[in-house]
């Protein structure tokens, strides 16, 4: 007892103010050692790799010119509108072998759209050696031998190499992670079909729809460009994962019925002969493991009747941190990089002669090139091409509002002729009244 008695107060009075010196000292230096030791093993952020990528401005540049260099083959077309004061600008690049038989209707119209998200720099980069292709200023890979002179010929292909140029700009100034326009929206969650549901697990920081359906600029001008090209194939391009998704994003099944059925079996192909069976395939809602709505291959499908839609993940680096969005996004060494060009331009071409035999096996008496849209004559009289209603529900699309014309005037047709009859009957009526009473005097 004494010993401990002795030891406490040696403790408490003669050494306790160098002992709380020494205290407060190693306190300081274990903070010091601990964030020190946080930040030394904290993960850096992989740069954008400005030897493999082109700048936004840099790779519309050279579309431009590559256009240039090839008026024959290649035209280019800039859209622009705005909405609320926010404004948007997208490229259209058409590819035709004879530009003088671009409008020719037995053509398989293809419409390819890349960089909707604007983290995904690889997708841009893949667009560019597309073109650069169909221009023949760059060829296939000899590993993927494929003869196209049976089939370029037959096609005329849209592309937009990059849909979503607010959100570029976004990315290229810092915020490496942003998915969304110049405003905030998700434009792959801004189309009409299933729009605004919201799954458990919504992040409204990444997939925010936006105040409407087609409240975008962006979403508003691709559209207008569907309406108008009436593609038989469209191919939503994106990255994050590698994977051939069709129909559907907003529930976990696919479409019944034949043209499903070759939809699934032309990503079966491409995923085995080109992409070394590495792709996840199958609907975009049964594979990536959430619900999407409001997405653009959806609309694609079920309200601009395309008749093959789908949506290609070109890359993805699962063992990047998710706060390292360019590494998760986007190859950064030069063998990866060549790599996922040389697949999926290969992967592209096949699909272009997959499809064009597809469509022509589903139309066997088709003249020529001819391809029939699939689509009922109800289908088509409910103004198939255009989307129904807006958000408020009243206004109408050209066609729609054409047809609804149609059915009120069709209306009044059928009420005045039910008024025309009870008048004529009622005519008859009174003159039968008045021969019987004439008989009867």
């Amino acid at each position: 007892m004494g010993l401990f008695r002795r030891r406490r107060r040696l403790y408490l009075t003669p050494i306790s103010p160098l002992v709380l010196l020494c205290g407060v000292v190693l306190i300081v230096m274990c903070s010091l050692f601990v964030n020190g030791n946080t930040n030394a093993t904290q993960i850096p952020l992989t740069p954008i790799n400005h030897h493999l990528y082109h700048t936004r401005g840099a790779l519309l540049e050279e579309i431009e010119a590559l256009v240039h260099r090839h008026p024959s083959k290649l035209s280019m077309e800039t859209f622009s509108t705005q909405n609320k004061g926010y404004h948007a600008e997208m490229t259209v690049v058409t590819y035709c072998w004879n530009r003088k038989a671009c409008d020719d209707k037995s053509k398989l119209r293809i419409l390819l759209s890349f960089g909707q998200h604007g983290r995904e720099l690889i997708t841009t980069e893949l667009a560019l050696r597309i073109l650069s292709i169909l221009s023949e200023e760059k060829f296939l890979s000899s590993a993927y031998p494929l003869n196209l002179n049976n089939t370029l010929d037959r096609l005329v292909i849209k592309v937009i190499p990059m849909e979503n140029v607010n959100g570029r700009k976004l990315v290229e100034s810092g915020d490496l992670c942003e998915r969304r326009n110049g405003r905030g929206v998700d434009l792959n969650r801004n189309w009409s079909v299933d729009w605004g549901k919201k799954e458990k697990d919504y992040d409204p920081y990444e997939e925010n729809p936006g105040s409407g359906p087609f409240s975008e600029p962006e979403t508003q001008i691709m559209r207008k460009l569907c309406a108008s090209f009436e593609p038989h194939i469209w191919v939503n391009v994106h990255s994050g994962m590698e994977a051939l998704f069709m129909p559907y994003d907003h529930k976990n099944m696919t479409p019944d019925g034949l043209p499903s059925q070759r939809m699934r079996l032309i990503l079966e192909k491409l995923n085995r002969f080109q992409l070394k069976d590495r792709c996840l395939v199958g609907s975009g809602g049964g594979s990536v493991g959430y619900l999407a709505h409001g997405t653009a291959t959806d609309y694609m499908h079920d309200i601009a009747r395309v008749p093959m839609s789908f949506t290609f993940e070109i890359y993805g680096d699962s063992t990047a941190s998710s706060k390292d969005c360019f590494k998760m996004f986007n190859p950064i060494d030069i063998t990866t990089f060549n790599r996922v060009l040389n697949d999926w331009s290969a992967a592209f071409f096949t699909l272009f002669s997959l499809g064009r035999v597809q469509m022509k096996e589903l139309h066997p008496n088709a003249t020529g090139s001819s391809f029939e849209k699939w689509v009922s004559i109800d289908d088509y009289l409910n103004g198939y091409l255009m989307e129904r209603k807006s958000r408020y529900g009243k206004k109408m699309e050209v066609l729609e509002l054409g047809m609804q014309e149609i059915r009120t005037y069709f209306r009044l047709f059928l009420l005045s002729s039910v008024l025309l009859m009870f008048m004529f009957c009622s005519r008859i009526s009174k003159s039968g009244r008045q021969i019987v009473s004439a008989m009867s005097l």
